[in-house]
């Protein structure tokens, strides 16, 4: 009885591993939202959220989980963006260090600026724990636009946040 069981249990974190692996997250169309938050971490991110606000379909952008040691020249520099973009629209914090404090990083800004809808740009692979982890760390009331870049994971790579993805879903279920 336990060993079917335990194959039962098993067989259903490989389905699910599958159904993770083949339906990963796709950009978003022609949406338009109050904000633009980017977490940290992976390529053509902070390019697609600055791509979203020069188009007009966000007034501003949240850069979560800066390098402490990145100044805002640097990243202007390094991103292309002028004084007074920087000045209008982008936003950069510096206290995250990972997913789950990006979220609490996230709650903070938001609630500090009004925020009513966002478009939340990631990796594909990376969107559903950081929108399940923002999600959890926001008002309701926030609706949050999922737009994730496309990227080419590795086998090593899906495993990992795979399982990442289950660990923060049983820690979000759990009272605190």
């Amino acid at each position: 009885m336990i060993l079917r069981f335990a194959a039962f249990l098993l067989l259903l974190y490989a389905l699910g591993f599958v159904v993770f692996a083949v339906t990963l997250p796709q950009p978003l169309g022609d949406v338009e939202t109050d904000a633009v938050v980017v977490p940290t971490g992976g390529s053509g991110r902070i390019a697609r959220g600055l791509e979203v606000v020069r188009a007009g379909k966000a007034r501003q952008m949240f850069v979560s989980g800066v390098d402490p040691e990145v100044r805002p020249q640097e990243f202007a520099d390094q991103f292309e963006v002028s004084g007074r973009e920087m000045d209008c629209c982008v936003t950069l914090g510096f206290l995250a260090v990972d997913t789950r404090s990006n979220a609490g990083e996230v709650a903070q800004w938001v609630a500090e600026n009004d925020i009513g809808s966002l478009r939340l740009v990631t990796t594909d692979w990376h969107m559903r724990r950081a929108s399940g982890e923002i999600r959890g760390a926001i008002p309701e009331s926030v609706v949050i636009y999922e737009d994730a870049t496309p990227s080419s994971p590795d086998l090593q790579q899906l495993f990992l946040e795979y399982n990442k993805l289950l660990a923060s879903s049983v820690s979000q279920g759990m009272p605190a």
